[in-house]
């Protein structure tokens, strides 16, 4: 309850701030967005609740890395097994980790291998220009995945037009306790019709004590790009990427006393886009192609598993302006994912997707969005996926509403994995190779409330229901059904799908910014979530039991003058968790937790900081066994020029 209160205080002090007089946006209430419709519309014309954090934002906040920072965006769930990017799973409105699509610049980051991968986005924080956050079903528009929602991560270079010449070039070092140095740097530029940027963000450290081990970490990520127009019509741009994490992974993935894992993840991004804009006329055409190798020991006693998987893909779209009421979008899409790997064996499977979506506008507020989308899968077949979202803007008010049917099947690891490894011991999980394809049907509606030009309140009610969801339930040895390299009289977490699992929940999102007078401004968003999801499984399975009940997620940022103080923080409430193996850490049901960065300007191009993690030292375990730090301190300095 005393965390209720405290986000509520939170709440009420932006309420009272709002009703003076407003000067500026820092955070528009009311962007353009291009995540939900593929077209640039502004967020109240989609009928969906997204949410938009410009990248400037992002940079004030005491985070070091991308799933820090999305690990505080209201209303999105993450759920760490490490710090600073070690690993994390993405959920969006109780929806498991492989439900939530990553999209970098317009294409899919999602690895086939597994989704814990899918927060190892390969870009620097430098380069990011804005983050949407998308909720609820959007199969129609990207395709097996996007089931709770999607997150997509623009870049300066792909994202936006720049008009003017010059340059930027920022850097931000930081050390402290356990060893910590991080650093963060990037640079940008234009030049007629030329752009582009590079950056690079590496955080090591020996880290915090674990059981027999530390909770070491170096890992590193460089990014660069480079877009180039010709003509007046015509442009093309690239983007390389590179992403090594090596970590200690201790009972990241299991809850035995003899797990003293360690991991190494390495990934390469290519992507080029080609654009043509003309009068009514926009096609562009985005090719990708993603490699990662995964090195995992359990232990020194037994060799690494080692995984090689790679990933394709073309997505070719048409947009076309019929008049100043309708847009419509037409799009073809073909990926293709393979692995190689001494744990899982070597597959491939390829899907290929036609679409078609339309905005229109109906009178001078009303606006509907139906798409629907054909997918095919070479192991699952086809999939009709239709969409439909509305919105009516009546004064401050905005009602929105929509459904929408998903699919998703099972990746690498929930099909083969501990398929080539010999006398699996009990506890292990165990792929499943005649899993089916998983459908669902989402339902939502809600009210954003502008109450003023600085404040903006999203409240939405979502329902979805789910056939034959993947996830892990333990199996009796009797019951599985593969036993060739099993241990007889075991238990084993089997990948299975579950007839029905339906999810319940109610969201309010909260934006906030406010200039009061020359440097002197206050900004930030709050996010609270209630869900319930009900399984049609006696037997809890892992990751839908998982997720929170109740979560609150909030950002804020304060600056007078030279001083600014930039705080985040979460509260999560969940399930009662299941027992505990005697030495592992359990799961925490309930925790709350505060970062706090005060920083000082001290020139136009120097800032000095210091910040703390988690401050009233919690400890908590977000996925069972896996130890989260305690309170961390640091601090650095910032340096820009432009």
């Amino acid at each position: 309850m005393k965390y209720l209160l405290v986000s509520a205080c939170i709440l009420s002090v932006i309420y009272t701030q709002a009703q003076e007089e407003q000067k500026t946006n820092e955070i528009e209430l009311d962007p353009v967005t291009i995540t939900a419709t593929l077209t640039p519309v502004s967020v109240s014309k989609t009928g969906r609740n997204i949410l938009i954090i410009k990248g400037d934002q992002l940079q004030k906040l005491p985070v070091q890395s991308v799933d820090e920072l999305i690990r505080f965006i209201p209303g999105v769930e993450v759920q760490s097994r490490g710090p600073m990017g070690a690993q994390s799973n993405i959920t969006i409105r109780g929806g498991t980790f492989q439900q939530v699509l990553v999209i970098l610049d317009g294409i899919r980051l999602n690895d086939p291998l597994t989704g814990h991968f899918n927060s190892y986005i390969p870009i620097s924080p430098a380069e990011i220009d804005r983050i949407e956050i998308l909720k609820g079903a959007s199969s129609a528009v990207y395709g097996t995945e996007a089931v709770g929602g999607v997150v997509h991560i623009i870049t300066k270079t792909f994202g936006t037009k720049q008009n003017k010449n010059g340059y930027k070039v920022n850097t931000q070092f930081t050390a402290g306790q356990f060893g910590l140095l991080n650093l963060q740097a990037g640079g940008s530029f234009h030049q007629h019709k030329t752009t582009g940027a590079v950056g690079i963000i590496t955080n090591n450290a020996s880290g915090q004590q674990l059981r027999g081990t530390k909770g070491y970490f170096n890992l590193t990520t460089i990014s660069a790009s480079l877009k180039q127009e010709i003509g007046k019509h015509l442009s093309i741009a690239y983007r390389f990427g590179y992403d090594n994490r090596d970590f200690n992974a201790q009972n990241f993935y299991t809850t035995r006393l003899s797990d003293t894992a360690t991991e190494v993840v390495s990934s390469t991004w290519h992507h080029v886009k080609t654009e043509f804009k003309k009068d009514k006329h926009h096609f562009s055409l985005d090719l990708g192609s993603k490699k990662t190798l995964d090195e995992y020991q359990f232990n020194k006693l037994i060799s690494a598993n080692i995984n090689d998987s790679k990933m394709q893909q073309a997505l070719l779209i048409y947009n076309y302006e019929l008049n100043k009421n309708t847009k419509l979008t037409f799009g073809s899409q073909y990926i293709n994912r393979s692995i190689t790997s001494n744990d899982r064996g070597n597959h491939e499977v390829a899907t290929a997707g036609v679409f078609s979506l339309m905005n229109i506008k109906i009178a001078e507020d009303l606006n509907i969005n139906p798409g629907v989308r054909a997918e095919w899968n070479e192991r699952s077949g086809w999939e009709i996926l239709p969409q439909l979202n509305a919105s009516l803007k009546l004064d401050f008010l905005l009602f929105r509403a929509g459904f929408g049917r998903t699919a998703r099947d099972a990746d690498f690891t929930e099909r083969f994995n501990n398929y080539q490894r010999m006398n699996v011991p009990g506890g292990s999980r165990i792929g499943n190779p005649a899993l089916g394809a998983e459908t669902s049907f989402s339902y939502e509606a809600g009210i954003d409330f502008f109450i003023s030009k600085n404040l903006k309140i999203a409240t939405t009610v979502f329902q979805r229901n789910h056939s034959n969801l993947i996830d892990w339930v333990r199996t009796a040895y009797a019951n599985m059904p593969r036993q060739v390299n099993l241990v007889p009289g075991a238990s084993y977490d089997l990948s299975k799908n579950i007839t029905s699992v339906n999810t319940f929940g109610f969201e309010t999102d909260v934006q906030y910014t406010h200039a009061f007078a020359e440097q002197h401004t206050l900004a930030g968003g709050l996010g609270f979530i209630s869900m319930r999801s009900k399984s049609s499984d006696t037997l809890p399975s892992l990751y839908v039991s998982n997720h929170a009940r109740e979560l609150i997620n909030f950002f804020a940022s304060y600056r007078y003058k030279v001083l600014g103080i930039n705080i985040n923080g979460l509260y999560k409430n969940r399930n009662t968790p299941a027992m505990t193996p005697a030495g592992i850490v359990p799961l925490s049901r309930s925790y709350f937790l505060i970062n706090i960065r005060v920083d000082a300007i001290i020139n136009k191009n120097v800032t000095l900081f210091v910040q703390a993690d988690n401050v009233f030292n919690k400890s908590y375990s977000d996925i069972l066994g896996s130890v989260m730090p305690n309170r961390w301190m640091m601090g650095g300095v910032k340096i820009n020029f432009q």
